[in-house]
């Protein structure tokens, strides 16, 4: 272990369970963190008027939709859909360029540490500048973005094979094409070659079972394991996709993933909007995860998990921004929670064990992301990344409140706004700011 590089002393600091006072975090100078306890030294940081957490982690974005902000919400030939708002997002796509790419990633990530985001699982599959050449050029670009802003970053090397179930790749999937496995392996060697592994790491994903046939998913997972990397892949968001499974595999696509999965350690699977209750009881068995979208689930009117069902799932949810329409974390558990109460008419839904629904919600935004990603981090403990965020105690939303309750205020009455600052690897950044420096 390295050397301590800073102590800091926050008003008030998360220790898991509560909010405590004089509490001192020491972190080293790798950016992770060395002990955590009881502050005993004038001369550590302090950060008066501030409550320090653990940072948020976003388990699933595409941060190129963030382009389609202000489109798409009007509907002059009737009702719209997922699949119309596809064909918008394939116009995007088609338009962008490595400049717009990194403006747009930027954009998203700059709101995402804004938002008190510290982590971020890119779902990327905009590979190619020239689709002809499978160059796989914008993969750098996301990278190159996130460096800039700072923010971990998780890529999420997304395999992309097919058009739909036994179709070619349409005109507008051109650029996420990955035409094998063997060279989405090769991509992902040189992508492991050029990572600083104090802030960047990889996942293998399999996009969808519309992109990639049963036996390829599988062995995609088997190498991400033998790898020890996360294995993610949208599932079961739309009906129609459930329909096209049925028809082409006679059965629904978790039914298939499982059947193609040897268990289902380091998996998750994003969005399960319709999966049925007796697939997802036996995916989270096999040792799977959940990765929730509730701002965008509702924005493509996707539908609404039953997540109160799975209970005994605890931090195996995890919450993403995915198209990046809204980027506020609080907002996300704050909708997680409500689509439960809409859903079952009743309260307290995704409660833990004594009642608490704050602090069930905040381990879903932290450690539950943390863990989808095979992170350490998403809490404040010795070993953990030095990811933090802080509120402004004197917030408007919050201002007077006790300790007790301040983290049902922050999430049930506050927005990004009372978000003061994020640190990532120890390095910390303003809302006013857009440069890193220093802890």
């Amino acid at each position: 272990m390295s050397g301590v590089a800073q102590t800091i002393v926050a008003d008030l600091t998360w220790t898991g369970t509560a909010l405590e006072p004089n509490i001192a975090v020491a972190v080293d100078a790798d950016g992770k963190i060395a002990r955590v306890g009881p502050a005993t030294d004038a001369s550590h940081t302090r950060l008066p008027g501030r409550a320090l957490f653990p940072g948020m982690v976003n388990a699933h974005s595409h941060a190129f939709q963030r382009g389609l902000r202000g489109y798409g919400e009007t509907f002059p030939i009737g009702k719209g859909s997922f699949w119309t708002w596809r064909e918008a997002m394939y116009g995007l796509v088609e338009r962008l360029d490595a400049a717009r790419l990194r403006t747009l990633c930027v954009q998203a990530f700059r709101e995402m540490r804004d938002a008190g985001i510290t982590a971020v699982g890119e779902f990327h599959y905009v590979h190619h500048l020239d689709p002809a050449a499978h160059d796989f050029a914008l993969d750098d670009v996301v990278l190159t973005a996130a460096r800039e802003v700072g923010i971990r970053l998780v890529l999420l090397e997304t395999y992309y094979r097919t058009g739909g179930i036994g179709q070619p790749l349409g005109p507008g999937q051109r650029r996420f094409a990955t035409p094998d496995l063997s060279t989405y392996w090769r991509q992902i060697d040189r992508l492991a070659a050029a990572l600083d592994p104090s802030r960047e790491s990889l996942g293998v994903v399999a996009h969808s079972i519309r992109a990639a046939e049963p036996v390829e998913i599988g062995e995609l997972r088997r190498e991400a394991q033998a790898r020890r990397l996360p294995f993610h892949m949208h599932v079961e968001e739309q009906r129609r996709e459930i329909d096209e499974c049925i028809a082409a595999y006679g059965a629904p696509p978790m039914h298939v993933i499982l059947e193609a999965l040897d268990g289902a350690a380091r998996v998750t699977a994003v969005h399960c909007t319709h999966t049925a209750p007796e697939d997802m009881a036996r995916y989270l068995a096999a040792g799977g995860r959940v990765c929730a979208c509730p701002l965008t689930e509702g924005n493509l009117g996707d539908g609404i998990t039953n997540h109160a069902a799975q209970p005994a799932a605890g931090f195996r949810l995890a919450l993403g921004s995915d198209s990046n329409a809204r980027i506020d974390m609080l907002e996300e558990m704050r909708w997680l929670e409500y689509g439960q109460r809409l859903r079952a008419e009743s309260r307290g839904m995704l409660a833990d064990a004594e009642g608490s629904v704050a602090r069930a919600l905040f381990g879903v935004a932290t450690e539950g992301g943390a863990e989808a990603l095979s992170l350490p981090a998403g809490r404040i403990a010795a070993g953990a990344w030095a990811d933090f965020f802080t509120v402004d105690l004197a917030a408007p939303a919050i201002a007077e409140t006790p300790p007790e309750h301040l983290l049902d205020a922050v999430i049930f009455g506050a927005d990004s706004s009372a978000i003061a600052a994020t640190c990532v690897g120890g390095r910390w950044r303003s809302r006013a700011v857009t440069s890193d420096k220093e802890l």
